[in-house]
């Protein structure tokens, strides 16, 4: 998905086209809705740049499509009326239509739309994407989907991206030379090889990437330091810088302005700085310096008189050189992905071995714990029965001591009883005088009181003696 930001301090200004013969006559100048004061066509002049999330595809799919659609860099020799009848019926489908125009790009302009809806979109997408504005020119439209358009007054906000996206040349040409997946263009007509119009136009016009690849007649030196070793030109704003092996100039503009497309003048390959890894699609020849795709139908050593590579037979040996750097190129990519998936392989492997030893240990610590559970239920009830048992225990010799206690009392009871008996019948034999007591009475010895259970014990005694 693409994002787009416009630092313009300008607004829209409405236009009207009182000269031209719309193909339908819903296609009106006026606003659609009465209650919407905004024109449906307008024009308003800023910088435009253009962003797109580092985390989805650019190509078009469900995810990335809206109402919201930018036609890229269409040229000056389109007017904005001959743009609006080239859009034809699908201009009744149009909410609001903005011409953007750059001061400093005066070949060509852009064109923001809103349409109805989602079908209307997708309707005007397909019928107008890759399409000729004009078929005696090589110019063709492009068509990009936008999730959101800002507009600011401030230029550093502006090129400033948001988070998760990096910024994109506003070029078609420098766009059509990355990676599909990067640039969001599928595919061109004209393939910008050899001596195709639509790059020689822009030999003294506003990308300053195709100018300065066109016009070298001096050597390029870094904008920094200006030595001539190794220098890179970005292609968002054309800064010119010295590799990473030099003092590294270019790196540092990507790290202090966040461009991360920067093209090798020596080899025409462009270095994406936050994928680390060249995005280039087209490379340039080596000797002429005029651009040619990388996958192009002329057979190198052939005879091929049809096509301009015939007017210089060093193009396809410099091409045939692109080819062979392109291929050991994709062979380092693929054996770099092969490598990070045999890593990630490695990793899986190690992972599903830890987890299995992990669920092994795991499962045999449940099993230990179920056992020293088992144990400690059996200790639990051992331990029960061991306390009833030592309980009885308690109890019966409560029992057999209070009966030694009871037995003692009664034998002491018993002994205390004859004592006194005894000392009775001793004092009786010592008395002389036996008439002195046969009128006299007996009388007992007062002893200590005892509680219930002793007097009951000595009643009974005394009557097992009586």
């Amino acid at each position: 998905m693409f994002f787009l930001r416009v630092h313009s301090v300008d607004v829209n200004h409405p236009l009207r086209f009182e000269n031209v013969e719309f193909t339908t006559k819903n296609a009106s100048v006026a606003p659609s809705n009465p209650n919407n004061p905004s024109p449906k066509f307008s024009e308003r002049r800023g910088v435009t740049h253009l962003f797109r999330s580092k985390s989805h595809s650019s190509l078009p799919n469900t995810g990335s499509r809206s109402t919201l659609i930018f036609v890229l860099a269409v040229p000056n020799y389109v007017s904005f009326e001959e743009f609006i009848q080239f859009c034809g019926s699908r201009i009744d489908h149009v909410i609001e239509l903005i011409f953007i125009r750059n001061d400093g790009m005066e070949d060509r302009y852009n064109v923001l739309i809103r349409l109805m809806n989602q079908l209307t979109a997708d309707g005007f997408y397909c019928s107008f994407n890759g399409k000729k504005f004009s078929p005696g020119e090589a110019e063709i439209c492009h068509i990009l989907f936008l999730l959101s358009v800002e507009y600011t007054e401030s230029a550093e906000l502006a090129g400033t991206p948001p988070d998760g996206c990096t910024e994109l040349p506003t070029c078609t040409v420098c766009l059509e030379r990355l990676d599909p997946d990067t640039s969001g263009i599928l595919s061109t007509l004209c393939d910008h090889s050899f001596q195709c119009p639509c790059v020689s136009k822009r030999t003294h016009l506003s990308c300053q990437v195709c100018r300065f690849c066109q016009q070298q007649d001096e050597k390029p030196t870094c904008s920094a330091c200006g030595t001539l070793e190794n220098p890179w030109i970005c292609m968002i704003c054309g800064f010119v810088g010295c590799g990473r092996y030099k003092e590294g100039h270019a790196v540092r503009h990507w790290k202090d302005t966040q461009h991360c497309y920067s093209l090798e003048l020596s080899t025409q390959q462009i270095w994406d700085y936050v994928g680390d890894r060249y995005v280039h699609r087209l490379n340039q020849s080596k000797i002429d310096g005029k651009l040619g795709e990388m996958n192009s139908r002329c057979i190198p050593f052939g005879d091929c008189g049809s096509c301009a590579c015939s007017e210089d037979s060093g193009i396809s040996a410099a091409l045939y050189s692109s080819k062979v750097e392109t291929y050991y190129e994709s062979l380092l990519i693929e054996a770099r992905s092969k490598l990070e998936s045999a890593i990630v392989e490695a990793v899986e492997s190690a992972v599903t071995h830890k987890m299995q030893d992990i669920k092994s240990s795991l499962e045999k610590c449940i099993e230990d714990k179920n056992a020293v559970a088992e144990v400690n239920r059996t200790l639990i009830k051992d331990q029960e029965i061991c306390r009833k048992k030592f309980k009885e225990i308690e109890e019966r010799e409560t029992a057999s001591l209070r009966l030694r206690d009871e037995k003692i009392l009664d034998l002491e009871e018993q002994i205390r009883d004859l004592t006194v008996y005894i000392e009775a019948q001793k004092t009786l034999n010592d008395i002389t005088d036996s008439d002195g007591i046969k009128g006299g009475s007996l009388l007992p010895i007062p002893s200590r009181q005892s509680p219930p259970s002793n007097t009951r014990r000595y009643t009974k005694s005394g009557r097992r003696r009586n």
